[in-house]
């Protein structure tokens, strides 16, 4: 650990960042790059402290360029993965279909909504496993009763999360469509800023940087993605984040009830970014379950259970076809599970490739096809594929891992 005379100096932008007025003239990479310094243990706790509340008071936490900067250097610290490998064995499974060209998909939230919910997102990778090529970034919980690393960790015969490293990844997708990136491996950095981030009594600017921080991001390999905000006043922030990071292919979500994923209960605000569209404009709209051909759920009928355990129950009753139809839980699911499938591209398709069936064309907002989504993810269920992606991602992180804690 670094002692005091290793410590780097942050006072003159700490002394900017004092006034509004001030703080709204600071460089974003100079903010980006002092928070960088945390990764490498280079900055006094005392000063990264006041780093922190400061981005906070001022609102730079929430802004695009900040936050842009500051996942590029979170993702830069990341252990780095063979490009050409990863690239090599994603191209040898020929998923591409439609619009969708075969690469990387994720679906994450930021957390801290207040709600409660089932892992909605971490059982919506899973599923669309089975259509799609899935690299899950997630963690263990900060502010919910199970995060999705909790989640993951708590089910019969669990994966080894840890397990899917840079140097493990292009054999776990060599038996698998599925691989869950365990945030506290790929970003070891980050524990030099826990003490911290329990001291500073506010939401910090790491409560957002996760779902901008997937460890290929950079490789271009990640091809498409839902992003879940809980506060709709930033969507429009996360939005632009992800564009000046590069990505082509994205949907920022908040439910009307601040939610970090499409609601179940009504509207969804979206945030869109597709190759489609000119000069890479976002395009904003709003969706509710009728557009997914789904029922509407009020929030209190999707509470997950009272823990971790209790949620890998319903996920491994989900994953085996075991809830009944329109389950609360199970249209929540599907609805975001659809959102996925339907942003990646594949069911342009004119004609259905690997699930079978007639393709519904129907457009609706976005222009997106959100029921042949709906159509596609309860296929992930019913073929059993998903399950099988599942229990393929078990059975090799358990075998690369070699017994590793």
């Amino acid at each position: 650990m670094a002692n005091s005379t290793e410590y780097e100096s942050v006072a003159p932008l700490l002394k900017q960042l004092v006034t509004l007025e001030s703080a709204k003239k600071v460089d974003p990479q100079e903010i980006a790059a002092a928070v960088k310094l945390i990764f490498d243990n280079r900055i006094s706790p005392l000063q990264f402290g006041i780093l922190l509340y400061a981005l906070h008071t001022t609102g730079l936490d929430h802004e695009p360029a900040v936050l842009a900067a500051t996942a590029a250097h979170m993702r830069a610290a990341c252990p780095q993965i063979d490009r050409n490998a990863l690239q090599r064995v994603i191209e040898s499974k020929g998923r591409a279909e439609g619009h969708y060209r075969g690469g990387l998909v994720d679906i994450v939230g930021t957390g801290g909504d207040g709600h409660n919910t089932f892992n909605i997102s971490t059982t919506s990778s899973i599923l669309a496993s089975a259509c799609l090529v899935v690299a899950k970034h997630g963690n263990n919980s900060s502010t919910s009763l199970s995060g999705s690393a909790d989640l993951l960790q708590h089910a019969p015969s669990p994966p080894l999360i840890a397990a899917t490293t840079a140097q493990n990844l292009p054999a776990i997708y060599e038996a698998t469509n599925y691989a869950f990136l365990y945030a506290r491996e790929w970003h070891p950095g980050m524990k030099y800023a826990a003490a911290v981030r329990k001291e500073v009594p506010v939401r910090t600017i790491f409560n957002l940087l996760g779902p901008l921080a997937n460890p290929v991001h950079d490789s271009g390999l990640l091809e498409a993605r839902i992003l879940g905000v809980a506060r709709k006043d930033i969507g429009p922030n996360f939005a632009e984040a992800l564009r000046l990071s590069g990505a082509k292919k994205a949907l920022v979500v908040c439910g009307d009830e601040n939610l970090d994923e499409l609601s179940c209960a009504g509207k969804t605000h979206c945030w869109y970014i597709h190759d489609g569209k000119r000069n890479g404009e976002v395009e904003y709209f709003t969706v509710e379950p009728k557009d997914f051909g789904l029922p509407a759920h009020s929030l209190d009928e999707v509470h997950g259970g009272k823990g971790p355990a209790e949620n890998a129950g319903i996920l491994m009753e989900i994953l085996r076809n075991q809830r009944p139809e329109h389950d609360a839980v199970l249209d929540f699911v599907l609805l975001n599970t659809a959102a996925l499938i339907a942003v990646s591209g594949i069911c342009d398709a004119e004609e259905s490739q690997a699930v079978e069936g007639i393709v519904v064309k129907e457009r609706g907002p976005g222009g997106l096809r959100w029921k042949e989504g709906v159509r596609r993810a309860r296929w992930c269920l019913s073929s059993g594929r998903a399950l099988a992606e599942w229990e393929a991602f078990v059975k090799v992180t358990n075998e690369v891992g070699g017994g590793q804690a």
